[in-house]
């Protein structure tokens, strides 16, 4: 496993990959926070930390610098369900701009009326951005949550919209919102 951290308009963006894709990634400066989530053997590795694993740090540098469509090749590695599984795959087909429903995203993984385990599955997505988690709302059209908080998914949704906004303010930790009961638990 190796780590490495990309500053980004939203502070640094941090991903764990492997060979074969990345399998954790986040807004945080510490890689080593996102080890706790993956499944064994991988949550107790030793990741080495390197400068700019190639592809992933271009690509996540494109993006922010607008090519919104730069994240939608790379390679992840993910762990579930094959609901979730299901699901994973189709919050990736949601075109950058554009956003659907927890009920819309269970519906296009295989589970219509699952909507709640759509939303579970993107609590449970351990590579946010990539698999771009934040393109999926309430069917009433409202934001829903957000592991990092709701200023982070509004940016990110004006960003790939190509709408203008000032800068978020840096991602919370769900520890925080965790203690004070705001924001949501998605990724």
């Amino acid at each position: 496993m190796d780590t490495a951290t990309v500053p980004t308009p939203l502070g640094p963006f941090s991903m764990i990959t492997l060979d074969r894709g990345i399998i954790a990634a986040g807004f945080t400066d510490d890689p080593t926070t996102l080890m706790a989530e993956l499944p064994q053997p991988y949550r107790d590795g030793s990741p080495r930390v390197r400068a700019t694993p190639e592809p992933y740090a271009s690509a996540v540098r494109a993006y922010f610098d607008g090519a919104v469509k730069a994240l939608d090749d790379l390679p992840v590695v993910q762990f579930g369900n094959d609901f979730r599984l299901a699901a994973w795959q189709e919050m990736r087909r949601v075109e950058p701009g554009t956003s659907v429903s927890y009920q819309e995203l269970a519906e296009r993984a295989g589970r219509p009326g699952a909507a709640r385990a759509a939303g579970a599955s993107c609590a449970y997505n351990l590579v946010p951005l990539i698999v771009p988690c934040h393109r999926i709302r309430r069917a009433d059209g409202s934001l829903g949550g957000y592991y990092y908080g709701l200023d982070v998914k509004r940016w990110l949704l004006a960003h790939e919209s190509g709408e203008l906004l000032p800068l978020a303010p840096p991602p919370v930790a769900l520890a925080k919102t965790a203690a004070t009961g705001q924001e949501g638990q998605d990724r």
